[in-house]
């Protein structure tokens, strides 16, 4: 005489089935629907384009407000900055905090000193620095800026009594270790009295540099308004061998006392 076995299902629970309606039940609850994925795509694309006009916003108030790379395009200022060194501009100078003597400065052309015009049939580069300027990212190449060191602030005596000769600011005399020591510290003998509102720049480079005293000695505007100035530059950012701050100058005008 046989006898049936039972069907066993799973442990404890002999002759069933595994109920699993409620793990499908959980699997398709937990799945999203197609609109709830394509809310979750688009509100990626809207995240992704909050955060790069953020990022946008924030590059165009910090280069308004705070600092602004540049390039040197001349070997005006050697051997302090080379041709195509990258250099960081503080523009709390002048406002926030005071220009100084010694101070090496960008600021835009204030009466032709660069001749011609960068946005005429522009090359690729000036391109794309015309529209990088329209977000502010960088300067506009219409605006022709320099770069100098700054010697005479408003009031100041500065001369030189002849080519060759030592460079004077208020009577003292000035020992200069940032400019090119294959040259004299003056290209041209002129005394001055700086006018108010204006600056006397030179470059390091002295004999190959069209700065203040070029422009004084050729009869032509020879100070720079203190309202052109972009700022004050701080540091060498590129490149990476020539990294090093901008602030030594000062040491050369420590003794100048103030103008009469």
């Amino acid at each position: 005489m046989s006898t049936s076995t039972p069907a066993t299902g799973s442990a404890g629970d002999p002759g069933h089935e595994p109920d699993t309606s409620g793990a499908r039940d959980e699997h398709l609850a937990s799945a999203p629907s197609g609109r709830a994925r394509r809310r979750t795509r688009g509100g990626g694309w809207l995240e992704y384009l909050v955060t790069m006009v953020g990022a946008l916003v924030i590059a165009v108030l910090v280069k308004t407000f705070l600092i602004q790379p540049f390039y040197i395009p001349s070997s005006s200022m050697e051997p302090t900055l080379q041709v195509n060194d990258k250099i960081i501009v503080s523009k709390l100078s002048p406002g926030v905090i005071d220009l100084e003597r010694g101070d090496v400065i960008v600021f835009q052309d204030p009466a032709d000193w660069i001749e011609g015009d960068a946005t005429v049939d522009p090359s690729i580069r000036t391109r794309i620095m015309m529209a990088l300027s329209l977000v502010g990212l960088v300067p506009d190449p219409s605006q022709d800026h320099l770069v100098k060191r700054l010697i005479g602030l408003p009031g100041d005596h500065v001369v030189c009594e002849e080519k060759g000769g030592a460079l004077t600011v208020n009577g003292e005399t000035l020992e200069e270790p940032y400019i090119n020591p294959e040259t004299p510290a003056c290209q041209e003998a002129f005394d001055v009295t700086v006018p108010e509102d204006s600056l006397w720049v030179m470059g390091d480079n002295r004999f190959a540099s069209a700065d203040s005293v070029y422009h004084y000695s050729h009869g032509e505007e020879a100070y720079v308004p203190v309202e052109n100035v972009t700022g004050k530059a701080v540091a060498i950012f590129w490149p990476v061998g020539h990294w090093t701050g901008l602030g030594d100058g000062h040491a050369t005008f420590a003794s100048v006392p103030d103008p009469a």
